[in-house]
């Protein structure tokens, strides 16, 4: 009997609907408006974590850097002082890794030689945008990298400062594409670098691409770049997840060891956790998610009132017919029902299409912005709840209107 009570409802609800078609669709695409602004926020936002996550996870879960801090600012005493940390020289980075001896640890030494470098094969040649990395042999297992093809670099090369290199992945696009790059030799800066290695693709990290970029020797990078004040870079990778701590704070007290630091100054060096990195950006994208729920709030705000203006309308156009209905003996719960399922359908196809457009500008501006897009359950069943409690807000005062007319009076309203 219920079931049958439910599907009446739902066939008077739909019969309502297409009666005065143009209002609702107009109230259906208010609510969408603001369920799309919800959704398709939130879609971006966690195909950017997830973008996020995947670059920096790449670095290793248990590795942290040594390098120099960015200029900053501290207050004294109501003014400001600026502070310039020096550079970790070679000298310096060479002096941490004979002496950082912890277990279970790896260290990596490195350095950029230059962004703008040309690099020639045969009679082709790139643009001027090339980034050279003067590394060793645990560059690539420390910074997450992989090949695709070929070898890393071996104690021996970097010993013994072979001419060889590591490519990206985009030189197979380029003056590499159709050739099987292992064993081909490359021009940089009138060097001869025979390519042992291509790394897998990276793709682009703030609008910088990871794949344009050489690998070569750390001791035939700095004879090859002699530019002054080289500032290098120190990766350390500890075998073991729970022993990074403790990692860390030898490493710190090891560098300011080498610093010559007395115990009452402070560190002029940053160490920074490949964890901690991520979880600082990853807090900032927390915003804009509180932003998208603002905006889908105050939109739903005033779609909910005009759902609620719709079924106050066709309350009072359908005076006439709940009086009919009271007279031949319908109970006050059944006619308030009528109305409730009526504004429940409303809200649920608003909800439904503002989904789906949400998803659809989500997933474009995904793949515009180059994030990695991931289908976003939360957003929906977020939205899905939204939607649900528009339509009970708006309908309640609707359904408990039609629901106490008095019949008598009800029949005799034109």
């Amino acid at each position: 009997m219920m079931l049958k009570l439910f599907k009446e409802n739902i066939r008077i609800a739909f019969g309502s609907i297409r009666t005065q078609l143009l209002r609702t669709i107009l109230t259906v695409m208010i609510i969408a408006i603001g369920i799309t602004a919800l959704v398709g926020i939130l879609t971006v936002v966690a195909a950017l974590e997830n973008t996020l996550s995947s670059d920096f996870a790449s670095m290793g879960a248990n590795t942290f850097n040594i390098n120099q801090y960015e200029s900053n600012s501290r207050r004294r005493g109501g003014g400001e002082r600026e502070i310039i940390n020096p550079i970790i020289s070679y000298p310096e980075a060479v002096a941490f890794k004979n002496k950082y001896n912890y277990p279970l640890t790896e260290t990596s030494l490195s350095f950029t030689a230059t962004s703008t470098a040309e690099v020639k094969y045969e009679a082709l040649k790139t643009d001027p945008e090339i980034s050279v990395l003067g590394v060793d042999e645990h560059f690539l297992t420390n910074s997450g990298l992989e090949t695709d093809m070929g070898r890393n670099f071996t104690n021996f090369d970097v010993s013994n400062n072979t001419y060889t290199c590591v490519v990206g992945s985009d030189f197979k696009k380029g003056i590499l594409k159709d050739v099987n790059p292992i064993g081909k030799t490359l021009s940089i800066r009138g060097a001869k670098f025979k390519v042992i290695g291509m790394l897998k693709e990276k793709g682009s990290t703030f609008g910088n691409s990871q794949d344009l970029r050489v690998l070569i020797p750390i001791q035939v990078a700095r004879s090859l770049f002699t530019a002054p004040n080289i500032n290098y870079t120190l990766s350390v990778m500890v075998g073991k997840k729970e022993l990074l701590d403790q990692a860390i704070d030898n490493a710190n007290s090891t560098m300011r060891r080498v610093r010559k630091l007395s115990p009452i100054k402070d560190n002029n060096f940053g160490i920074v956790r490949s964890d901690d990195l991520i979880n600082r950006i990853l807090s900032i994208t927390q915003y804009l998610g509180l932003a998208s729920w603002l905006i889908g709030i105050i939109t739903i705000l005033g779609s909910s009132i005009a759902l609620m203006n719709i079924m106050i309308v066709s309350v009072t156009e359908r005076t006439r017919e709940i009086g009919v209905r009271k007279a031949l003996g319908a109970k006050k719960t059944t006619i308030a029902f009528q109305f409730f399922i009526e504004t429940l359908l409303i809200g649920q196809i608003g909800g439904l299409v503002g989904i789906i457009f949400g998803i659809l500008i989500g997933f474009g501006l995904s793949t515009a912005m180059d994030f990695v897009f991931v289908i976003p359950w939360g957003a929906m069943m977020a939205a899905f709840i939204v939607s649900f409690i528009v339509a009970l807000v708006s309908g309640l005062y609707p359904a408990v209107k039609s629901a106490n007319l008095d019949p008598i009076e009800a029949l005799r309203y034109e």
